[in-house]
């Protein structure tokens, strides 16, 4: 009984598999898990993780200055209560 010949590239992971391998050399799919063509998740209708990681750096890309000016906001109300409790204590020993 001849053993199947691996396909060029893993369907799992996308790594070249040279024609006389037993396992993939990056994630380890084997002839024992089956060689196959297509990876088990090629029937879903997943998003492309390109396009996702594209995305994820839009979002962040937009949010930047949300988060600059949300620091800003944050230091300021830091500040000023700061000022408020400073001004209360000052006020406080003055009337003794």
């Amino acid at each position: 009984m001849s053993r199947p010949r691996p396909p060029s590239h893993c369907a799992i992971c996308g790594a070249e598999i040279s024609p006389n391998a037993r396992a993939c050399p990056e994630c380890g799919a084997d002839e024992r898990t089956g060689w196959r063509e297509q990876d088990y998740t090629d029937g879903l209708d997943l998003p492309d993780p390109d396009d996702t990681a594209e995305a994820h750096a839009r979002f962040l890309r937009e949010m930047e200055p949300r988060r600059s000016r949300n620091r800003f906001k944050h230091a300021a109300i830091v500040v000023v209560t700061i000022g408020i409790v400073a001004v209360f204590l000052i006020s406080m020993f003055r009337m003794r």
